[in-house]
């Protein structure tokens, strides 16, 4: 009886034994599920956290989606107009820097003037008279800007001495924006551009400048090597080419002129040129020669390249002052003139040739030369110009 209660005893032990490994084993399959479900769901949390979008409808993360979409496009612009502001802040500076020395000439003696002067009277408008002839803005143009100074002295009837300043530069704004635009006409394509001028006032500078802009702005540009007379000429525009990576059409020292800007009108036609930059001679002795010599180029121009559109611009070297306004009426006489680029304007005191250019010809200013560098050949704008004239 006993052996057989203990072997009962035995039996009921080892099942609750085996119920209490099996309910152990339960539990800990159960506690580990758990805890890998968890561990799977933690995971899922951080993953959409990470991703910075919360765990919504469809509709919600597509309209998440548009929202980043917006501030990315709208984050595009604000960079597009900051580098807009940088770069319209830069070209004030050069510009600035670059007409230092006309600053000099022009606004600081008549600061100067009218720091001496209590009361407008006849002394004061002939003392700014004087200050505007000396900085070579020529002695027609003068009189015109200090007779308007007068009539809008007497029509406001201004008295105070201080309010001058900003007459003038009112007056100067004035004749620089009267006639034509001071923009390049190249635009649609193709275009031509005619340079002309005498050596040594920086044609081929210009040209070589000039077009590496036009390139940088994405057009194609092709350079015709007209000016044949003067020495190593073809090869300084050769030079500049590489520079620039835009190919010349030359032929060899002496050669026609006429001959190379034809063989240029014909290859832009083939390469589908966008600008094709025309040099022209510049040491011709007499009016005579230089009035044939362009009328042969141009008329092969009008002939081959009816359809282009055509700028001719004459350089001038604007340390030469009232000398680059005798050569540009000989210039005009000669052909159609309808831009003038200023070179050197850096380097001299008389920037008021830019007025007397522009006011005496009629015949506006369209590029300026302020420094060595590429970037230092701008786009003529009178109303920066006057500005940096006259900045403190």
């Amino acid at each position: 009886m006993f052996k057989n209660f203990f072997k009962l005893g035995k039996k009921d032990n080892k099942e609750k034994i085996d119920n209490h490994i099996e309910n152990d084993l339960n539990k800990e399959l159960d506690d580990y599920k758990e805890e890998n479900l968890s561990e799977d769901i933690s995971e899922e949390e951080n993953l959409v956290e990470y991703n910075g979008i919360e765990e919504n409808s469809g509709e919600e993360n597509i309209e998440y989606d548009s929202q980043i979409e917006l501030e990315e496009a709208g984050s595009e612009d604000d960079n597009n107009y900051e580098e807009a502001d940088e770069k319209k802040i830069g070209f004030f500076n050069r510009l600035k820097n670059g007409l230092s020395k006309t600053r000099k000439g022009i606004t600081e003696k008549v600061d100067i003037i009218l720091k001496s002067y209590k009361k407008i009277d006849e002394e004061l408008f002939e003392d700014l008279e004087e200050v505007l002839i000396t900085a070579d803005v020529g002695v027609n143009t003068t009189m015109d800007i200090i007779q308007e100074l007068r009539e809008k002295v007497k029509e406001r009837k201004i008295s105070e001495v201080s309010e001058i300043r900003g007459l003038l530069k009112e007056v100067l704004r004035e004749v620089l924006t009267k006639g034509e635009t001071n923009k390049l006409n190249i635009d649609p394509s193709p275009a031509i551009i005619m340079v002309v001028g005498v050596n040594g006032v920086g044609k081929t500078t210009t040209i070589g400048k000039l077009s590496s802009r036009l390139k940088s702005e994405g057009k194609k540009v092709l350079i015709a090597a007209g000016d044949t007379f003067r020495a190593a000429a073809i090869e300084q525009l050769q030079e500049w080419g590489n520079r620039a990576g835009v190919d010349i059409i030359s032929h060899q020292e002496g050669a026609d002129p006429a001959a190379v800007i034809y063989d240029g009108i014909q290859a832009a036609k083939a390469r589908k040129i966008d600008v094709l930059i025309c040099d022209t001679a510049g040491r011709l002795h007499n009016k005579k020669n230089l009035m044939n010599e362009l009328s042969k180029i141009f008329r092969v121009v009008e002939r081959e390249y009816p359809d282009a559109r055509k700028e001719i611009l004459l350089v001038v070297d604007a340390t030469t002052g009232q000398n680059a306004v005798s050569q540009a009426k000989v210039f005009k006489e000669a052909c159609d003139i309808t831009g003038i680029v200023l070179t050197k304007l850096d380097g001299t005191a008389k920037g008021g040739v830019v007025l007397a250019v522009q006011s005496e010809l009629d015949v506006p200013v369209k590029l300026v030369g302020v420094g060595e560098k590429i970037s230092d050949l701008q786009d003529f704008d009178p109303i920066s110009f006057v500005e940096a004239i006259f900045e403190e």
